[in-house]
Parts: structure tokens; sequence; C-alpha cells
């Protein structure tokens, strides 16, 4: 069996343009965020706690957890809500489609019983309001001609529900049942969100207009705005309020939080501009935040969070952040200290991992191209994309150095470092076979079938090759030089991976055809065969250090695990190990296994053996 130990949970999609919605339980200082079809719970004060929920058909948009905290209702893209337990099997209590299109907000009312959600209508209602354990509506909503961004609940009777969108409006309706009472129309561009304070006494609508209005909770009537002295210089996608009614958070294409007081005539001064720490260009605008008990919470387009103490604001922020997209790759640095794991995604994002710790940065290249294919060692990066060039980059501690490129003359399709002499590597493309020397072409030989696949013994002296024909070729290499040595038939789809093992005494292959094989190197038998447990192409393999095991991970979400020693019958499966299928692995001891897959989170696994 397999046990997960630590979650490197992803960051929460975003969209450019648009702010996101982060919620929150103040009782165990937990938030929710949506990525994918995925609603990622995690604990502020433990980073690497963090659960993911996956049931959702499509893409979700919006979770919040219920006043008592047991319950979470989640929605997507297609307009279903679901409510679920947060604890236990997370069984699904209820299933509702209130709207015909995308969710974009959804709010619990204080007492547990109804749940208002906006969004976006596609002609017909961008507002529903239901009782949540039977699904009936409690009232009409009527006045909004676009798309719904934001809804919010009065936390205190008499009970009011405000809604604001691309319409320029906000609206005010009273009820419960609930029916429309006037329109607010004081923005002159899209009304991003709005917020009830705790106490019910007023709520706030901020725009992309730069502004920040305030308004009587009871009546709905205009009472102050946020000063626009030291105001936001551009958009403004979220604001969350201070447990105490008193403050506000806003965050801003600008770049900026800011931190406001509300006077006693509704007024807003501002308090103070936090200082977020970025990485430059667009990704360092703001677009989501949440005040929770003295967490002051930010995110950037980027996916980077930023935590800020609201008792000390001046103190350096907690920064976390995780992959946006598919994390094809992993790397462990064994002789590192602390020890060490990169990951990359195609988007051209590498990130650093420390175990124990969780994010530990994000390594920048001068040329932030897409990745395809990776390979590192401790002090050099090689890279290529979806072009012809293949890149090795210097890596100092956290820094990489200029890269020097090299055209091999096609789309790499996998790149392989000798390990005992990392200056040298082998890249292979559709139609042939390129050795590099540092970033010198050595040699090119042509082939006359389709590689999919290969690998390169650690000391550089013998090549695997696999092909679209499911057959492998085996290479010795002799300076630049290449003489094929062998054929090995056994697979009947593409090869899609190979890897010798630590101790160099066998090699594994794996194809699209869900088998893996485990060869001995010495009289290129088979080792170990029938690894046929998959039920999709298999994406991925990876050895145990001591060569007694190996891991291959699949497009059928699941990771197994062989003994080599043991017939293929006593393996070990990860089912569900990420959603969508697994993409990278890497053994980080004999009995830890790190996954990584098309869900964007990395997770940590202790191998239990039987």
């Amino acid at each position: 069996m397999a046990q997960l130990v630590e979650t490197y949970a992803c960051s929460p999609a975003t969209e450019r343009g648009r702010g996101i919605l982060l919620a929150g339980d103040p009782k165990t200082d937990t938030i929710a965020y949506c990525t994918g079809r995925s609603v990622i719970i995690r604990r502020l004060d433990a980073p690497l706690d963090a659960w993911a929920y996956q049931d959702h058909a499509y893409p979700t948009t919006v979770a919040r957890f219920s006043p008592n905290g047991e319950w979470v209702a989640s929605a997507d893209a297609s307009g279903c809500v679901r409510v679920w337990g947060r604890y236990g099997d997370r069984a699904l209590k209820a299933e509702f489609r209130p709207l015909s299109g995308r969710v974009d907000d959804l709010r619990w009312s204080p007492d547990g019983l109804r749940i208002v959600v906006s969004g976006d209508g596609k002609g017909k209602s961008f507002v529903r309001a239901f009782v949540w354990d039977s699904g009936s509506t409690v009232g009409e909503f009527d006045g909004h001609s676009k798309r719904v961004l934001s809804c919010d609940f009065k936390p205190t009777r008499p009970f009011r529900i405000v809604t604001c969108g691309e319409d320029f409006l906000a609206n005010f309706y009273e009820g419960p049942p609930f029916k429309f009472k006037h329109s607010i129309r004081d923005h002159s561009n899209f009304v991003n969100c709005i917020r009830y304070a705790p106490d019910g006494s007023k709520f706030i609508t901020v725009s992309s207009d730069k502004k920040g209005l305030i308004y009587d909770g009871k009546t709905g009537e205009k009472i102050g705005e946020l000063s626009t002295e030291g105001g936001h210089t551009g958009s403004i996608y979220a604001v969350s309020w201070s447990s105490d009614s008193k403050q506000v958070l806003t965050v801003s294409a600008d770049k900026s939080a800011k931190v406001w007081d509300i006077m006693e005539d509704a007024s807003g001064k501002l308090n103070r501009t936090l200082a977020c720490p970025g990485i430059g260009g667009v990704d360092d605008m703001l677009v989501g935040c949440l005040w929770q008990n003295d967490h002051l919470v930010t995110v950037s387009l980027g996916g980077t969070f930023n935590v800020f103490s609201a008792s000390n604001p001046d103190q350096e922020p907690v920064t976390f952040a995780g992959h946006l997209k598919t994390v094809s790759s992993l790397v462990f640095f064994t002789k590192s200290s602390p020890r060490t794991i990169l990951s990359t995604s195609y988007d051209g994002v590498i990130m650093r991992w420390i175990l124990g710790v969780g994010f530990g940065g994000r390594l920048t290249r001068k040329n932030n191209t897409q990745i395809k294919c990776f390979a590192a060692v401790e002090e050099e990066l090689v890279t290529s994309g979806y072009d012809n060039k293949v890149f090795r980059i210097p890596l100092n501690g956290d820094q990489c150095g200029d890269a020097e490129s090299v055209d091999v003359g096609g789309q790499p399709n996998a790149l392989n470092l000798a390990l005992q002499k990392p200056e040298f590597a082998l890249i292979t493309t559709d139609s042939g076979i390129v050795l590099l020397h540092n970033s010198k072409v050595i040699s090119t030989t042509k082939v006359n079938y389709t590689i999919t696949s290969s690998s390169v013994s650690p000391d550089g002296t013998e090549a695997v090759v696999g092909a679209q024909d499911g057959k492998l070729r085996i290479y010795s290499i002799s300076g630049d030089t290449l003489t094929e040595e062998a054929l090995l038939e056994k697979h009947r789809g593409a090869i899609t991976s190979i890897h010798y093992s630590p101790d160099v005494s066998m090699f594994a292959s794996a194809d699209s055809n869900r088998e893996a094989v485990v060869w001995d190197r010495a009289s290129r038998e088979i080792k170990l065969k029938n690894m046929l447990y998959h039920t999709a192409r298999i994406n991925s393999l990876a050895w145990s250090p001591d060569s007694r095991l190996v891991a291959t991970g699949s497009l059928d979400t699941c990771a197994i695990v062989y003994e080599i020693d043991k017939p293929a019958t006593s393996r070990i499966t990860i089912k569900g190990a990420h959603l969508g299928g697994v993409h990278g692995l890497t053994f980080l001891e004999n009995d830890t296994l790190v996954t990584a897959g098309e869900d964007a989170c990395i997770r940590v696994w202790k191998v239990v053996q039987q």
C-alpha cells in the first residue's frame, strides 16, 4: 500500500482581466480555491496540509464553506452546484443546476439553509437563490442584462442579497422570498466584487473604474467611498472585510494590495499599501484576496500567494505558489542539502520544492520558453521546447545563468544526460539521434524508423532507442560513433519511456498500449513481464535507488509500483494519484515515491511493501 505524506498543491486558475475567489473558514484557518476540475483545500498555517476534491465534470469556478464548516458548496463552468461533506469520505449531499452557464460566485446564507449563485445565465436568469437541501427557489432576481460577477448575502437579519456584474450595475434585493428593490448605477465599468461587512451594517463594491463605493446594508443607499488619495491606479478585482467590519483589503491590476480604514462616516481612508514581492511583468497583477483572522492573503495572476500578518503588516510575507498547468517532469537532486525536487510544466515554469517545507522558489530563466523535455543535474539544466533548439543553462543555487542553445535539426522528443559525465547528452528527434558534448553537436545519425523515446547509460557508452513500431534498438557509443548492437521485440505499442536502473544491470521500457517490461542488460532477456495493470497509455517510469522497485505512471490516473524479485501480480497500486493522468515520477528513497500530473499537483507517497 501507499500512504500520502505531502502534497505540493497547484495554484488557483487565473485569467487576465478577471478576479478570482478565495473562500475561507476562520475556525480552522483553511482556504479553498479552484483550479481545473479540482477544488483545493489547504491550511494557511501548514501549506503542505492540502487535499483536492475532484468530482466535478467541468472546470470548477468557486467553492465556499458552509457557516458551520461541515459542508462545502462548489460550482463549475456548466452551472452545476455540488454540496458535499468536508470530512470523512466527502459524500455528495446534493447536486443542482441553478444556472444554464458558468457560475461566477456563490454564497451561503448565514443560517446555512440557502445558497445564492450568480454568473452567466446564457440569456436566462443570471442569479438564483435556492434552499440547498431541496433545491426549491426563493425569489425572483430581475434587473441584470449581462454576466453577474459577484453576489453576497447579508450576514444578519433582515436578510438581503446584493449582486453586481458586467452591466456596470449593482442590484439590491429584499426577502425572503427575494424581490428586486433597486439598482445602483454609480460605477462606470465592470463591477467586479461586492461584499457585506461581517456585522451586516454596510456593503462595498469595487470596480474596473478604480473606485470602491460603500452602501448601507439595510437600505442599499450610498453612504461613502474609498478615498482617491493613494487609491488604486488600475482595475480593482477583489475586496475582503476584516472580522471587526472596520477595515477592508483590496487588490488591483496595478500590482498593489491596500488596507483601508472605514471611518464612522463610512468613508475609506488609506491605512497602508502592502508591498507584494513579485517576479516582474503582468504575472504580478493581483487578482484575489482574503482577510481571515490575522492573515491578509493576496493572489497574483501568476498564481503566487503572499500571506501578510494583519497585526504586523511590516513583517515579510509568507510566499508560496504552485504550478498552473500539467506538471510534465520531476528531477530529484540526491546530493543537495536541503533535499530538493525540481518540477516543470509545459508553460515554461520551473519550481523548486524542499522536502518537508514545500515551495522553495521559482527558477527564472532569461528565455522563458515552453518546456517539452527536461533533464537536470546539480549544476545544470537542459531543456527543449517546441522548436529545434536545446538549451543548456548553468544553475547556481536559485539563479539560472545565460543559456547556450544548439540547433539539433528537429524537435527533440527525449533529452538524456549521462549522469557520470553530464557534459555528454543524447538527444533524439523523430528521425535522428544527436550526440552533444556541452553545447556542440558531435554527431547526428539519421534512422529509417520513427523514434518516440530514448535513454543513455550513466557512463555514456550505450543507448536504448524506442520506436513507433514498438521495437527497442540498442546502440553502443564510442566517441562520436553509434553502432546498432541488438533489436528487442516485445511491445505492441509505441514506446513512451525508457530508463536504466541505478545499478545499470537492467532497464525498463513502457509503451502506449499500457504495458511495461523490465530487461536484463547483459543477456537482453526479459526480467519482469506481465506488467499490464494500467488501463491506458503509460507516460513515465522511475526506479528506486536500490534498483529493486520500478514505478509506472499512466493516463488512467494511477501509479503502480512493481518489485523486481516478485511477480507483477504483487504490485502496489496508487489509484487516482492525479486527476487527468500521471506524467512525472521519481523516487526519493527506496520507500518514497513522488508523482506529478495533469492536475498540476505534486504528491509524496510512502510505499509500504506487503
